[in-house]
């Protein structure tokens, strides 16, 4: 049976426009950095649990590797 389109992939997710394969699933390089600089600014966020501010000094120490 044939895979019914993704009409999700055919519209820019950041301006609408259609979709470039070059920059799928954006229109352009610009919409791509736009979506790139909400992440890294912080815009977008995937939720989940706090982690604690001493998670370091949680995590079990590794063993170390004897230099031979």
């Amino acid at each position: 049976m044939a895979k019914a389109p993704d009409n999700r992939s055919k519209s820019c997710a950041i301006c609408g426009k259609p979709v470039d394969p070059r920059f799928k699933p954006f229109c352009s390089k610009r919409c791509a950095d736009v979506d790139l600089n909400r992440w890294l600014s912080g815009r977008y966020v995937i939720p989940g649990a706090e982690a604690p501010e001493d998670d370091e000094e949680q995590r079990p120490s590794r063993p170390e590797k004897d230099a031979d």
